[in-house]
């Protein structure tokens, strides 16, 4: 059974003139820029994908926004991240299996997160997303990227 967001063509993004332009031939994490626990994960992501299989967007740029109204996401909140693979949509935790598999070698093991039946892992992905901010804390703007991470986020 797919665990996917939505099913390929109506919901593709890739049809969708709403949805800017962007390269997509990468996986693509859409995450809340100014939430701290989502930035260390991806900056843990970055330090782990040497080949740079993996770009960055935040929820709060053009493109983050078009994709989380595409895919019926709240676009003032971002209660999860979302994931983007070949053409896509994974979010909660089943986002977090997808990095794994795109960071390979040990990580892969992120995988198993996709055992977990749907309503327990979306009961745990959200009781942490709800709280997320009163237990890691949040910034006043959007992760600015190290210079040598620029070429890997999309604005």
């Amino acid at each position: 059974m797919s665990r996917r967001l939505a099913e390929a063509p109506p919901y593709s993004y890739r049809g969708d003139p709403a949805v800017p332009d962007f390269p997509d031939d990468r996986a693509l994490i859409v995450f809340d820029g100014v939430c701290v626990l989502c930035t260390r994960l991806v900056k843990f992501a970055i330090d782990r994908d040497p080949k740079a299989a993996i770009r960055l967007c935040t929820a709060q740029s053009e493109i983050g926004q078009a994709l989380f109204r595409h895919y019926g996401l709240s676009t003032d909140s971002y209660e999860t991240n979302l994931v983007l693979v070949e053409g896509r949509a994974y979010g909660k935790l089943d986002s977090v299996a997808m990095v794994g598999r795109k960071l390979g070698g040990v990580w892969r093991l992120a995988s198993g997160l996709l055992l977990l039946p749907r309503p327990v892992s979306d009961w745990l992905y959200d009781r942490v997303a709800r709280k997320r901010y009163d237990l890691f804390g949040r910034t006043a703007q959007c992760m600015a990227p190290r210079p040598e991470w620029r070429g890997r986020f999309l604005e």
